[in-house]
């Protein structure tokens, strides 16, 4: 073979080689599948930062239902393009929505909405009776059920001496399968015993209600503070996520004290509603 011969076959060995690795590489199955999101609108010339504008119509929109749990977004590339944004301000928008527990990201699926914050009222009920009728599944992890020594600062809510018999209860409460709260109770122990059955089927009040007590009021406070490392992982949060408290003791139509809770919640997945009016 001649030197002009060698010259053109590498010269079309080069060719086919440019072609093959010219070719568009295919999307993965996560970049090809795309949910038709809400109509999105930035205004340009708004103080607001892009990111935050974009960001709180996704959050609306959930709200709203018109993302359903599990309903997937598009990529940041194909987001980015189609609001005329930066992959920048469309990345730093997403990582909003997943700090605010709205959206996840998984490996392989993609950036998906998950279940909206529960909202609840401030008035005198349970956390499973609200689930429900939000038309959520409420679940129960029993952590502890045993007959305690009471605490002091519990036994001056609760009217017992210090050290008396209490029964006490920790438990971790679950919505439609996802971490909620964690809540720890005490009770005086001439109320009916408790039992793990009962714990895991239904609230804490209805328990009471069904076993003659009627809980006709009580004092809360509400407040707020940072996970433990042992908080975190049980809500599956990161260490130092905002937990919302809330302590309550309960008493009955006749003045009996029945209850005294401590109990955390989520921040992200969880507020907590007032009304208030003029005086």
């Amino acid at each position: 073979m001649c030197c002009h011969d060698i010259r053109a076959l590498r010269s079309v060995i080069a060719s086919v080689q440019w072609r093959a690795s010219a070719r568009p590489i295919p999307l993965s199955r996560s970049e090809e599948v795309s949910v038709t999101g809400p109509e999105i609108a930035v205004d340009r010339s708004s103080p607001v930062p892009l990111y935050f504008q974009v960001a709180e119509q996704f959050a609306a929109a959930i709200q709203r239902g018109e993302l359903a749990p599990g309903d997937r977004l598009d990529s940041e590339l194909q987001l980015a393009d189609r609001l005329g944004l930066s992959r920048p301000t469309v990345r730093q928008a997403i990582q909003h929505l997943v700090d605010k527990g709205l959206i996840i990201r998984r490996r392989g699926v993609g950036t998906q909405v998950v279940r909206g914050e529960v909202r609840r009222a401030v008035e005198l009920t349970s956390l499973h009776d609200d689930l429900v009728r939000a038309g959520q599944r409420p679940s129960t992890s029993v952590l502890e059920l045993a007959t305690v020594a009471c605490p002091p600062a519990v036994a001056a809510a609760l009217g017992v001496p210090p050290g008396g018999e209490v029964q006490h209860l920790r438990r971790l409460r679950f919505s439609d399968g996802e971490p909620l709260a964690l809540m720890e109770n005490w009770l005086p122990v001439d109320l009916p015993r408790i039992t793990m059955a009962a714990l895991q089927a239904d609230g804490l009040y209805a328990i009471l209600r069904a076993g003659g007590r009627r809980i006709r009021g009580a004092s809360q406070r509400i407040g707020a503070r940072a996970a433990t490392a042992a908080e975190a992982q049980m809500l599956g949060e990161r260490r130092g996520a905002p937990l919302l408290t809330m302590t309550r003791t309960a008493y009955d139509d006749q003045g009996r004290y029945v209850e005294h809770g401590a109990h955390i919640y989520r921040a992200s997945r969880y507020s907590l509603e007032v009304t208030v009016a003029e005086r």
